[in-house]
């Protein structure tokens, strides 16, 4: 049977006094104290209820959940029932994984609960190894070590530190995308707890929800498992040549449009980073680029537009594939604030990175900030297309070609005035050149701040009619809310 921590320290205080009977005689029993009752015992015994925000540290503590109660699941059936159990107490709740998400549309405080997904991670390869089967805590590290132990690949994002779930069902792009389609591509089914309490499972036969949960997932359950497809690959083929070109800051214009120019294969993807590098913590251009499944002399050739422009280090080299995201480590370390600013665009005017560098270096003259990072990823996107526009929520896969996102980073409070002028201002720049129709920016890069257009594009009028019907009580409108 599960005991609660809590009830234990409860009951050993009363001789102390600590929880004063009422009029009645009847001990008080707060919110806390009625959840460690109501709840505990109906989940497994794994299974722990505390109440501090502390046992889920965030990647950005800027506006981020507070809840007053974490409940750390052990079982999908944990999911269920903790929320069978927030609707029966009207209590509201998140669930997360990595809780790398930066969004400022978050509303978790005190009186809230927080569903931990970590301790449900499973993953299992079918014989094959053309499916592979994960739950809603998986990290990518833990699914690309998996991958890599099967002899297979797994689309998944570029940081080992964020859920492999909860990137895809925002779109889920990767550098694996080219020959292999976006992360919403690739899911073959989903186990979900539905804004009613129920456990049901999601495949193209609920087309409605199928459609709308692989790009807008957060607003229509808790996806605690899913099938996603798996591509075997012989261990000496599987990895990728890549790394970090470093350039001097008078190559930038140069490097942009050498990038602009590229017109990437499907093994090829590039990254241009503004970020700090040791001993001095000094501005840096870094160029990154990355072919998979190929080796040294394939890759130099794919880019050798961009090695032509002189880098002055050159790291680059055949990495195996679990080890492709370890670039990604310096990204992962949680707290500090991040009021992160994301934007889409089709094209990279070299004269606005020259400004972005300056806004960068403006920046970084603030004490403490020299985590800070401005990025832009550039991404093979013909295998993606292929998919066709309406076969999922994700509304801008044929329209972005770089999405990119400044990313300050501090401790000190006082300076959130100066990062969100800083963010917003390249943002500025990035969507003054953007050749698009209107603003477009990826979910997972987004900040908070947008029109439910610029998340959802065109899609919003046929999400939100699925939305009334499926959670009318607006149960999961923690991100990008679309009621």
């Amino acid at each position: 049977m599960w005991i609660s921590p809590v009830l234990v320290l409860h009951f050993a205080a009363l001789s102390l006094s600590a929880d004063p009977p009422t009029s009645t005689g009847k001990s008080r029993c707060d919110q806390s104290c009625q959840i460690d009752r109501g709840l505990g015992p109906k989940l497994s015994k794994q299974a722990s209820i505390v109440h501090t925000s502390s046992a889920i540290p965030r990647w950005s503590d800027y506006e981020a959940p507070d809840p007053g109660t974490v409940v750390n699941v052990a079982t999908e059936n944990d999911v269920l029932v903790t929320v069978q159990y927030c609707i029966s107490k009207n209590i509201r709740f998140l669930a997360q994984n990595g809780g790398n998400g930066w969004s400022t549309t978050f509303n978790i405080g005190k009186n809230d609960l927080v569903i931990n997904l970590r301790g449900i991670r499973q993953i299992t390869f079918n014989t094959a190894k053309t499916e592979v089967a994960l739950q809603g805590g998986a990290l990518v590290s833990e699914v690309v070590d998996a991958a890599y132990a099967n002899g297979a690949q797994v689309l998944t994002g570029n940081c080992n530190c964020i859920g492999t779930l909860g990137a895809a069902l925002g779109g889920g792009y990767s550098r694996l995308m080219g020959l292999y389609g976006f992360g919403v591509d690739n899911i073959l089914s989903l186990n979900l707890v539905t804004p009613d309490g129920k456990a049901i499972r999601v495949d193209p036969k609920n087309a409605d929800l199928w459609w709308a949960l692989r790009g807008a997932g957060a607003n229509f359950g808790i996806v605690t498992s899913a099938t996603m497809k798996a591509y075997p690959i012989p261990n000496d083929r599987n990895g990728a040549w890549l790394g970090p070109l470093i350039f001097t800051d008078d190559k930038i214009e140069e490097l942009v449009q050498a990038i602009n120019d590229l017109d990437l294969q499907p093994p090829m993807a590039i990254f241009l980073y503004f970020a700090t590098t040791p001993p001095d913590n000094k501005a840096t251009v870094i160029a990154f680029p990355f072919f998979l499944n190929g080796n040294e002399s394939e890759g130099r050739a794919a880019f050798s537009s961009i090695l032509a422009l002189g880098p002055v280090a050159d790291m680059t080299a055949w990495t195996p594939y679990n080890q492709i995201n370890a670039g990604s480590e310096s990204f992962c370390i949680k707290g500090g604030r991040k009021p992160s600013y994301g934007a889409g665009f089709t094209t990279m005017n070299p004269v606005n990175w020259r400004n972005i560098w300056n806004l960068y270096n403006e920046f970084l003259e603030n004490p403490g900030t020299q985590s800070s990072a401005v990025l832009v990823e550039y991404y093979s996107l013909d295998k993606a297309a292929s998919f066709g526009d309406a076969s999922s929520s994700y509304a801008f896969r044929s329209s972005l070609k770089f999405n990119a996102v400044a990313i300050p980073w501090y401790g000190d409070r006082s300076l959130d005035p100066k990062a969100e002028a800083f963010g917003s201002a390249v943002r500025d720049l990035w969507r003054s050149d953007d050749r698009l129709k209107s603003n477009q920016t990826y979910i997972n890069y987004a900040n908070g701040d947008e029109t439910l257009q610029e998340i959802y594009g065109g899609n919003v009028g046929r999400l939100q009619k699925i939305k009334q019907k499926v959670d009318p009580s607006g149960r999961f409108n923690q991100y990008f809310p679309l009621s």
